[in-house]
């Protein structure tokens, strides 16, 4: 069957300069979660000019940009909001300038995840260019507030955009291999309460920082003894940050909160998670309250889509339809076989199989390690295989899996 292998290749090195381009462009644009209207703009402008058949910006500020009109609609999504610099002192390059040679792009935001950005859209230039179209719709998500709350965008895009898609390509950093999976996690909140008074008698009161203590050695035991799953691997626990209030530096502290990250493998829930904690001998002596945090931050557009901060696991079988229309396109592309893996990070997909069981995939330009990291970069052809894969994948899926 012809799907026009060689000239998709072709078209993905011949637009790696323009992509690079772009992406650099991306980096340069500051755009923290709720910070990411100009980015937003800057993507809808390179939609525009390489023939997306309609582009919109919905109410929270995602950009969603269409090619197609057929039945079976297939979205590609790349979260292009980013975390921040960090400490400066140890980027090698200014982080918004970035540096590029032949081989790579360094800047916030290379890999984690705006060269996701780069290759889906230029992926919509190859489609248009070689007349690709059948009956599909592909729907290119550009979504916000991912690194603040991941899956909150698909959240308002399924519930409220009213799309739907039969299953998602995440193009977060997969170093052009093909994910299937990954944990869940959630953000819990344990808090003990004391009573303040001044700090050179502190007999007259009760310290909620020393109340928080046995429990921390707690916590770091329970870490040890957390869920295991063969594919995903352990669950994990730490704590991440430690709050305090006290009337002064020379007073006793009158409450205490620590936030834990817990990470949770398949076969955990968040409700177990929870118990796991109120269950530990020090939370029920300090009378300690474990509770979930919740996220209601607004977006860049002001709007406030409150929710849980619970995101949950997801796996989906190798032999899924997803998963095997990748591994096909691999091989016809790249005449090898691709490594079927999972992230250890989160990625939109809590909500989208997480929360609403449309399958997802993963393959992306850039490596985990670069997330968060100074120096953060991606490699250019890492952006030209993503770009001719996400290409090639509505055909192979409607030829290979629909028609079938």
């Amino acid at each position: 069957m012809d799907y026009k292998v060689k000239e998709i290749l072709q078209l993905a090195e011949r637009y790696t300069p323009e992509m690079s381009k772009f992406l650099r462009d991306m980096i340069a644009i500051p755009s923290e979660s709720c910070r990411e209207k100009e980015v937003i703009h800057r993507i809808k402008q390179e939609m525009e000019a390489v023939g997306f058949d309609k582009i919109e910006i919905d109410p929270m500020g995602n950009v969603l940009g269409f090619i197609g009109h057929g039945k079976h609609i297939i979205a590609m999504d790349a979260h292009i909001d980013t975390v921040g610099i960090g400490n400066k002192d140890l980027w090698d390059y200014d982080p918004y300038t970035g540096y590029e040679d032949e081989e790579i792009i360094i800047g916030r935001g290379a890999s984690d995840q705006e060269g996701g950005m780069a290759a889906m859209v230029y992926a919509g230039k190859i489609i248009k260019d070689l007349e690709l179209e059948d009956d599909y719709t592909l729907i290119v998500t550009g979504t916000v507030q991912e690194e603040d709350c991941d899956g909150l965008c698909w959240q308002y895009i399924i519930d409220k955009d009213n799309i739907k898609p039969e299953f998602v390509v995440i193009t977060e950093p997969t170093s052009c291999n093909i994910y299937r999976g990954h944990r869940g996690r959630m953000e819990i909140k344990v808090t003990t309460e004391g009573v303040s008074c001044h700090g050179s008698a502190p007999e007259r009161g009760d310290n909620a920082i020393f109340k928080m203590a046995p429990i921390l050695s707690e916590l770091q035991k329970l870490a040890d003894k957390l869920g295991f799953d063969e594919f995903l691997g352990r669950g994990t626990l730490t704590v991440s940050e430690i709050f305090f209030s006290s009337p002064s530096r020379c007073a006793v502290a009158d409450k205490c909160t620590i936030s834990i990250d817990r990470r949770l493998t398949a076969g955990e829930t968040w409700e177990g998670a929870l118990k796991e904690i109120m269950a530990l001998p020090s939370v029920a002596e300090a009378k300690a309250e474990v509770s979930m945090y919740s996220y209601d931050r607004g977006s860049y557009t002001d709007l406030i889509y409150p929710t849980e901060c619970y995101f949950p696991t997801w796996v989906i079988p190798e032999e899924h339809e997803a998963c095997q229309t990748l591994v096909e396109c691999y091989k016809r592309l790249f005449e090898a076989e691709p490594l079927v893996d999972k992230w250890t990070f989160s990625t939109n997909g809590v909500s989208i199989m997480g929360r609403y069981g449309i399958p997802c995939i993963g393959f992306g330009p850039g490596h985990e390690d670069q997330a968060h990291a100074p120096n953060e970069r991606t490699w250019k052809k890492e952006l030209a295989k993503c770009a001719a894969m996400y290409a090639l994948i509505p055909s192979v899926y409607l030829r290979e899996y629909m028609n079938k």
